[in-house]
């Protein structure tokens, strides 16, 4: 660990109380000069620290992504993350990929300030900011069977949902399959892929990515965005922090992983869902579909009746939700 990081993780540790320099210094066996030289660099990125003649240094709570301030965020039960924070990212998908091509670990974290050619479903683009979001993509090895995978994606909602509606005043809805939604805007979408293993046969890597707008204004979404979509404080200024955030979110996702084969969180993922009982318009195959949102499956796919009665069964990547309106 750098010097920076040792006085980083030491004054987030003590905050809100003042450390002194001379205690900084033995407690991290290292000079009062390190810790000085340290402590500009953080300033110089970004970090609120106070400092008092008499007290020494205090960190006050700085909206700066860092790998530190996530970890003091992630609980006992949540295993030790191999985390990289990014100024900037193409695309937080593709590092992990490159991550899981170059052999790095389980659990490996990648998060960026701002990505510079954001992707979702399809290809789609999204709206990024610098300071205003979280783009984060998780790579994870499970090396399973096909039909042994976890439903990720649906996981991943749920947790997100979980993290948001715990630390703060909001109530989260979930749009079939991998979209958060606050007052009927969009706040986050998730993206999972999966890379196999063509000899075995089995899923030798799963990557899930996601974007959330954290404290966007409203007014600072493109006009054509700004009735669709919104984000986690959009008008008032955040009573968290993105890196406590970040932490709860995985705290939640290895919460659930750990209590598989358990599929509580199906029922959750249901009593989030806002498209359950809406009519809801999808193409399937190059045919356009029309129906009933009726029930989500134990695979977390979606039943819809259709207007002749007949049932169709979607599975995430066949399809794309492209209205939903109130049952007539």
């Amino acid at each position: 660990m750098s010097t920076k990081s040792q006085v980083l993780t030491l004054l987030m540790k003590q905050a809100p109380a003042f450390i002194s320099g001379e205690e900084m210094a033995q407690q991290l066996s290292l000079s009062r000069t390190a810790i000085w030289k340290a402590i500009n660099e953080l300033k110089k990125e970004g970090h609120i620290i106070s400092s008092s003649r008499n007290k020494g240094y205090c960190y006050d709570k700085s909206d700066v992504l860092s790998a530190e301030g996530i970890r003091l965020a992630l609980g006992s039960a949540t295993p030790n993350l191999a985390i990289t924070v990014l100024n900037s990212s193409e695309s937080t998908m593709k590092d992990a990929k490159l991550a899981a091509i170059n052999g790095e670990p389980d659990n490996t974290l990648i998060v960026a300030d701002i990505q510079e050619a954001p992707k979702g479903r399809f290809g789609r683009p999204f709206f990024s900011k610098a300071g205003s979001g979280i783009y984060m993509s998780m790579l994870l090895r499970p090396n399973q069977n096909f039909e042994e995978m976890a439903q990720y994606t649906v996981i991943m909602a749920v947790a997100i949902a979980r993290a948001m509606d715990n630390l703060t005043p909001v109530q989260t809805k979930i749009k079939w399959v991998n979209d958060i939604y606050i007052n009927g805007k969009k706040v986050c979408g998730i993206l999972s892929e999966a890379m196999s293993d063509v000899e075995s046969g089995q899923i030798s890597n799963v990557i899930i990515g996601m974007g959330i707008n954290f404290s966007l204004k409203q007014n600072e979404f493109p006009k054509e965005l700004r009735e669709k979509a919104t984000s986690l404080f959009p008008e008032d200024e955040p009573i968290i922090t993105r890196n406590e955030l970040i932490g709860e979110i995985w705290n939640q996702f290895y919460a659930i992983l750990n209590q598989l084969p358990e599929q509580s969180f199906l029922e959750e993922y249901r009593q989030k869902s806002f498209v359950l009982g809406k009519t809801v318009s999808f193409t399937q195959s190059g045919i356009d579909y029309k129906g009933i949102a009726t029930a989500i499956n134990d695979h977390g796919e979606l039943v819809v009746q259709l207007q002749d009665k007949k049932e169709k069964v979607l599975s995430s990547g066949e399809i794309s939700l492209n209205s939903i309106n109130p049952t007539l």
